[in-house]
């Protein structure tokens, strides 16, 4: 599967098919609440932090590309991803973009 953050794909015309999206929602693991609460004393990355929203990020992806597939799609062109707390111990991350099928030449 082909994904990109334009409107377009070089040398390709394409049908759009629809609006495809995968979503997840992550907490806070009580340990990495309090690692995070020391590092802010000091200052720097979160780790615990990125690596989570990275997992999520990669779960809400593939759930995108599950559901293009289940439209035929050969790629999801204008992919985005947004996030939003849920509450103050989760967030949610969301991908989203327009599933298209290349036309024939």
């Amino acid at each position: 599967m082909i994904l990109v953050n334009t409107d377009y794909i070089n040398d390709k015309e394409l049908e759009m098919l629809g609006l495809v999206q995968g979503a997840t929602i992550q907490s806070k693991h009580i340990g990495k609440d309090i690692g995070a609460g020391l590092k802010s004393i000091v200052g720097g990355e979160l780790c615990g932090y990125t690596e989570m929203m990275m997992q999520a990020r990669n779960i809400a992806t593939e759930r995108m590309i599950e559901m293009a597939n289940k439209l035929g799609a050969d790629a999801v062109i204008n992919v985005r991803f947004t996030t939003s707390a849920v509450t103050t111990a989760a967030a949610e991350v969301m991908a989203y973009g327009t599933a298209v099928k290349f036309k024939s030449k």
